[in-house]
């Protein structure tokens, strides 16, 4: 007979594997079942266009990896994990050639805004510097009360926001193409309240903590993991998919790192029937398109700094970003999307390949759009880097269709684990005290679909496992 484990946990992502080392860490039994040959879900790094040059298959940049509340307490160096920081974290190019900068220096950052600088620092200022408490409190469940109530407020204040409005208190359109990129991580219109919040936090985090990347790739942060994991005694099991309960092996309790969909299909009649309602009718958001491509040389920004940066914003003016959001929402393809570029070389060169550097892009685009949006990628970084087009020296392009397929969670190609509206922002995956637990005794949902949403942090598999330790104490 097969001995009963305390938890299993489906699905190797970082939340899962959060999920797994915390169980671990609190002495319980845990095994991950991982449907892939290789742990990691959206932190794997993979050889995807010419031999030896890696590239990161989804996550690429760490601004929350490094400062997740729960991560950054793990001894991950112990088990190889090297964070490395570019010279300039974020840069904005701009058709003037110019181009807005983000250091992780707010001095550095404001005096670089110009007249801006004062407002910059007006609104990041106060979030900066209480950035880890603010993070332990936004990066959990929505409706519970915080530990720093009165910081909090203040971040809510903001965060309710459209993205439009906290773009409207700066003059110069550096500063408001610098706020716009970080916006549009959210994926959703910037005419809608809430949409300020994760550019709010991105730009504190970024300040707090740098937008790093992993050494070697985004796979060292799930090689770390699951060698503490099993340091601990936990196990991960790949090529193991999970489609109903008959594949799973005894235990006490079961973390799901799966879209709510996925996992009201696993769970079948164990789940109650109204929560199956709610977990089969989440909504996702729009999807990526995502192009990976080995250059030679680097990119040839018009703007020189923008070579020096790790991540570059490409989508031009904040009312380019804001049109181009607002379309891919309506499931419209825009002409110009925004693209998300991450140099990741400029802060680890091991990863090029002699003069040639893997270059990590993705477009914003609909919902499950089946076009090809190669051209498109390639077309917005050479209208601010002239001469980009002759470097390329192969690409490998993974459309929405292809990102579902490589990893589940990502249902249409959304990358963020749901549709960041505002109800859905509160609702995730649905209205409740408890958002990760699933209505099934001793089953809980551990995925970017629940708070705090999407993101290399780990948080959302932490928080989970808490639940499940206080289930398994019999509290």
């Amino acid at each position: 007979m097969t001995e009963q484990l305390d938890a299993v946990v489906v699905g190797s992502g970082p939340n899962g594997l959060a999920a797994a080392v915390a169980l671990a860490m609190g002495g319980r039994s845990v095994t991950v079942l991982e449907a892939a040959d290789t742990p990691g879900g959206g932190a794997r790094s993979a050889e995807l266009t010419i031999p030896g040059l890696v590239h990161d298959t989804c996550s690429g940049v760490h601004p929350f990896g490094v400062g997740s509340p729960f991560l950054s307490t793990l001894p991950l160096g112990e088990h190889g994990l090297v964070w490395r920081w570019p010279e300039i974290d974020l840069a904005h190019p701009l058709d003037d050639g110019s181009a807005a900068l983000l250091h992780r220096d707010l001095d550095r950052t404001c005096d670089g805004l110009g007249p801006d600088g004062r407002t910059w620092r007006r609104i990041f200022g106060p979030l900066v510097a209480r950035f880890d408490e603010l993070a332990g409190d936004v990066l959990g469940p929505v409706l519970r009360w915080p530990d720093h109530p009165v910081l909090m407020a203040r971040f809510g204040l903001r965060a309710i926001l459209p993205a439009n409005a906290v773009g409207r208190a700066f003059r110069t359109e550096s500063a408001k193409s610098l706020w716009a990129g970080s916006a549009a991580h959210l994926f959703h219109r910037f005419g809608r309240p809430f949409s300020a919040a994760v550019g709010l936090m991105l730009i504190a985090g970024g300040h707090a903590h740098g937008w790093p990347v992993a050494e070697g790739g985004s796979g060292a942060i799930s090689a770390a993991l699951v060698s503490l994991l099993e340091a601990h005694g936990g196990t991960v099991v790949t090529g193991h998919r999970v489609a109903s309960l008959a594949d799973l092996p005894p235990s006490r309790a079961l973390l799901l790192d799966t879209a709510p969909g996925a996992a009201a299909g696993i769970l079948g009649d164990r789940l109650p029937r109204r929560r199956a309602r709610t977990y089969r009718r989440f909504r996702h958001g729009p999807a990526a398109f995502k192009v990976d491509l080995a250059v030679r040389g680097g990119i040839p920004w018009a703007a020189e700094t923008a070579g020096r940066a790790g991540t570059v914003h490409v989508g031009g003016s904040l009312a380019d970003i804001a049109s181009a959001e607002a379309a891919t929402v309506r499931g419209e393809m825009p002409a110009r999307p925004f693209v998300l570029v991450a140099q990741q070389s400029v802060a680890d060169p091991g990863r090029a390949v002699g003069d040639v550097h893997p270059i990590y892009a993705y477009a914003h685009v609909p919902a499950g759009w089946s076009g090809d949006g190669e051209q498109a990628v390639v077309d917005q970084i050479e209208r601010f880097a002239p001469g980009f087009t002759e470097r390329i020296v192969a690409t490998a392009s993974t459309g929405p269709a292809r990102l579902q397929a490589s990893n589940p969670n990502l249902v249409q190609g959304d990358i963020v684990g749901g549709a960041n509206d505002p109800l859905q922002l509160v609702a995730r995956p649905r209205l409740g005290l408890d958002p990760y637990a699933t209505g099934a005794p001793g089953v809980f949902l551990c995925s970017a679909s629940t708070p705090p949403g999407a993101g290399v942090h780990g948080m959302a598999g932490f928080h989970a496992a808490m639940r499940a330790l206080r289930w398994l104490d019999g509290r």
